[in-house]
């Protein structure tokens, strides 16, 4: 198993066996998938979203990835650009829980609600701050 694989196993494992058994109030997650494989960060946000199913847990995860954000949440805190940054606007996600990967992606009401997402952060992209 190369080197890369492993690591990211032993954090799903590490991540598996803490977040169920320390049982805070509230989960607070700093883009905490960034750095790991596409097969990999969907296994832990399978398992975190299991895990919020069973418990109804508060989580707080900064994430940049939108797809990710509308798949694992009910509300999405958008913020604007830079050191003076704001809240920018808040979306409800209108899905359901459990969710379904493949039945969002048939959704048009899903490809709606990210298209706004992105059509709100594609300014920032631009400007410099």
């Amino acid at each position: 198993m190369p080197r890369a694989r492993q690591n990211d196993q032993k954090c799903i494992e590490v991540y598996s066996n803490q977040v169920p058994v320390s049982s805070p109030k509230m989960l607070l997650m700093n883009e905490p998938f960034g750095a790991l494989d596409a097969l990999i960060r969907r296994k832990l946000q399978t398992q975190v979203l299991d895990i919020w199913e069973t418990r109804r847990q508060a989580v707080m995860m900064i994430t940049y990835d939108v797809d990710e954000a509308i798949y694992r949440f009910e509300r999405i805190v958008m913020m604007t650009n830079g050191p003076k940054a704001k809240i920018g606007e808040i979306l409800e996600v209108p899905f359901p829980h459990p969710r379904d990967r493949q039945e969002l992606r048939d959704s048009k009401e899903y490809y709606k609600l990210r298209n706004h997402a992105l059509n709100f952060l594609d300014p920032y992209f631009t400007q410099d701050e």
